[in-house]
């Protein structure tokens, strides 16, 4: 059945671009990927988690040693007794509790006091920062993720080497490189009827070009086609979690489950983006119990179950945590707290030299705090990116990935 050439609907923003296709086009682009030497299981993998909202990193990686957090905090601090002790001087949420045996297998790195030179309090901001990896410039035209895609030696070698998990694609990841959006991999080009036992993706190309719901945006319709290929005879979704793994029933679980599956299915994700938002914590914050208690409970219970899943494959892959922002140090009056600076990422994974905090403490006491009020910077988040890059996913040319950015402070996370 011919399929007509028609413009592709916009979809947050972003448009696929109608270049036409046939089963000839279908069977040349599986082939040309099969023979430019394959996804090949050697692949690195780098799992963005963004903590949308600026989580407080101040009640997830506890500053137990210092003696400000209980003294600035008598509502909402977590009671000693319940932490999860790591070093002395930190400790965790109890409701991290499922990633402590990472940082015992030193498999778990965190880095504190981190986060944006940009002073910004507005959430759009710092995040449109952060993803771009240009503080304080808005004029930058793509995000960080996209830039380093844009290697030239390894350019498009499958349409799956960028993937975000949502319903349009991470503001990371918008660029010249070739990315995707999925939705749900459950339903991701899949309007097709059964025949004969097989698949048909006449009904899903024409649901393409009609602009109909497939759970896709691509950066063209060459990745959308490859991909929708690639996935019906890889069917990773039919991949069940392995070594016991139990994933939850949030949007966040179901994404890392997804992913591992992706990774299982050899496909070739290079850069995987997901993000799960509820940390703008200003009312009932709480402590072991409450709004954040809640967010931390299944963030700890969704990467417990990522890491279990992909077992020895883990050596591969590499998570990192990020948030726009961190929370005052001091609570205010409902119980909640407002918007900082520095805050908490976590780092897990690969060839991580984790069961060490990094970065330098500056101090909970007024007189150390930035503007008086917050958890002062001390290690700028792209330090921190560029070390995961370099560190993990090989060689980066660092001042084409962070404009600006052309000697990064050394965090030494991966020696």
């Amino acid at each position: 059945m011919a399929i007509s050439r028609r413009a592709f609907m916009k979809a947050g923003g972003l448009a696929l671009v109608s270049l036409g296709a046939d089963p000839i086009f279908l069977d040349r682009a599986a082939y040309a990927l099969k023979t430019a030497g394959g996804t090949g299981s050697a692949r690195k993998t780098l799992v963005c988690l963004f903590q949308r909202g600026a989580v407080d990193g101040l009640s997830m990686i506890v500053p137990a040693g210092d003696p400000w957090y209980w003294q600035e905090r008598s509502r909402i601090a977590l009671p000693k007794e319940q932490l999860v002790s790591l070093d002395g001087m930190f400790a965790l949420h109890p409701r991290l509790a499922p990633l402590k045996p990472l940082w015992d297998q030193h498999s778990l790195a965190i880095v504190h006091a981190v986060g944006s030179p940009s002073t910004t309090r507005s959430h759009f901001d710092a995040q449109d920062y952060m993803e771009s990896g240009t503080p304080d410039v808005k004029s930058t035209p793509d995000g960080w993720a996209n830039r380093y895609c844009n290697h030239p030696e390894e350019h498009a070698s499958t349409p799956f080497r960028a993937v975000a998990f949502g319903p349009q694609l991470p503001r990371t990841m918008a660029g010249s490189a070739p990315s995707l959006a999925i939705d749900d991999l459950r339903t991701f080009g899949m309007r097709a009827a059964q025949a004969s036992g097989e698949v048909k993706l006449t009904r899903a190309f024409e649901e393409l070009y009609q602009g109909a719901a497939t759970g896709l945006v691509a950066s063209s319709s060459a990745e959308s086609f490859e991909a929708i290929k690639m996935l019906k005879t890889a069917n990773p979704t039919a991949m069940p979690p392995a070594n016991g793994a139990v994933y939850g029933k949030s949007k966040l679980a179901n994404s890392l489950q997804q992913i591992a599956q992706l990774i299982k299915a050899d496909l070739g994700v290079e850069i995987a983006f997901v993000d799960v938002g509820g940390w703008d914590t200003h009312v009932n914050q709480g402590a072991d119990q409450g709004q954040l208690a809640g967010r931390l409970d299944e963030l700890a219970g969704a990467l417990a179950a990522f890491t279990t899943d992909l077992g020895e494959q883990m050596r591969d892959v590499v998570v990192i945590t990020m948030s726009e922002f961190g929370r005052t140090v001091k609570e205010n009056g409902t119980s909640g707290t407002d918007h900082g600076h520095g805050t908490a990422m976590m780092i897990m994974g690969g060839n991580v030299q984790g069961g060490k905090v990094y970065g330098r403490w500056p101090g909970l006491s007024p007189e150390q705090r930035y503007e008086g009020r917050d958890l002062a910077v001390t290690t700028d988040f792209r330090s921190v990116f560029s070390e995961v890059l370099q560190g993990h996913l090989g060689p980066a040319n660092i001042s084409q990935v962070f404009p600006g950015f052309d000697h990064p402070a050394k965090v030494g996370m991966f020696g």
